[in-house]
């Protein structure tokens, strides 16, 4: 297995000592409780030409995603669904240790964790995005950019596609002899979301459970567990990271950790959601 070379600053060892001694205390250095996430801020519509966007802050972490839309053809073993893709871009303005490039290892990862999340509990209704059957369908891009890094990228990532992708609608389709147009200025339905999905994120020290690990926090922790949920409130996904081992009871906890934690992150989309003058640019 390759590791993308790490660039990230070097935190001082006395702060790194800080961190660890306040966590086995029960203690946060931003004073946050240990199942706290950080502020969180959205705004949606940001991106003109983009059939849905969003940009999330969460504590100094700052993800946009971006939405859109085109006629293609479904895959061969699924011909009676649309097509979704989940990319994520790194932008090296965001962190020293991003270089400019194809997708690193990282990026790949977190990408392919909010695939699953949005694909597993058919988050998207793939089936109605069909236009002729084997033929032709709309595919679905859903590209997340990172561009302020301070920890916890994936769930910011998470939140950014789903508002994304639930405020977004299709452009209008004109049917004429030579085939299939796409008519931009006119968007009409919305992308057929059947359920809201979060991640919870949580950093494992030992036996010691954080929600939402800062960029500091995660330069002394090695061990992180993710954790998609549903609105229906099942887990619908599960990546670990790091080399420690996780016992049978903080997995337990983590699970319950997940589900209420996930819980009110998707409370707070589905506000965003279904109120989204209140968040426009």
């Amino acid at each position: 297995m390759s590791i993308t070379p790490s660039r990230e600053p070097i935190l001082p060892k006395l702060k790194a000592e800080t961190i660890l001694k306040l966590l086995k205390r029960g203690e946060r250095i931003d004073n946050r409780g240990l199942l706290d996430y950080r502020d969180i801020s959205v705004r949606i519509g940001l991106i003109e030409k983009a059939e849905g966007s969003a940009l999330v802050r969460l504590g100094g972490t700052q993800i946009i995603a971006g939405v859109k839309t085109e006629i293609g053809s479904p895959f061969e073993d699924r011909p009676d669904e649309g097509v979704l893709q989940v990319h994520a871009e790194f932008v090296p303005l965001a962190s020293p240790s991003f270089e400019p490039g194809p997708p690193n290892e990282d990026a790949i990862e977190v990408a392919r964790v909010i695939d699953r999340s949005l694909r597993e509990p058919k988050a998207i209704d793939l089936s109605k995005l069909v236009i002729q059957p084997g033929r032709t369908a709309w595919v679905i891009y859903n590209d997340i950019y990172v561009i302020d890094h301070d920890g916890n990228i994936l769930d910011a990532g998470m939140i950014a596609s789903m508002i994304a992708l639930a405020t977004a609608k299709l452009p209008k389709l004109e049917v004429s002899p030579e085939g299939f147009k796409i008519v931009r200025n006119t968007r009409e339905n919305p992308i057929p979301v059947n359920l809201l999905v979060a991640t919870v994120t949580m950093g494992i020290l030992d036996n010691i459970i954080i929600v939402d690990p800062s960029l500091e926090e995660e330069s002394v922790i090695n061990t992180y567990l993710t954790i998609s949920v549903d609105e229906k409130g099942r887990i619908v996904g599960i990546q670990k990271r790091g080399s420690q081992s996780i016992s049978f009871k903080t997995l337990d906890t983590a699970i319950e950790v997940a589900l209420k934690k996930g819980g009110q992150i998707i409370n707070l989309i589905r506000s965003i959601i279904n109120n989204p003058q209140e968040y426009m640019k």
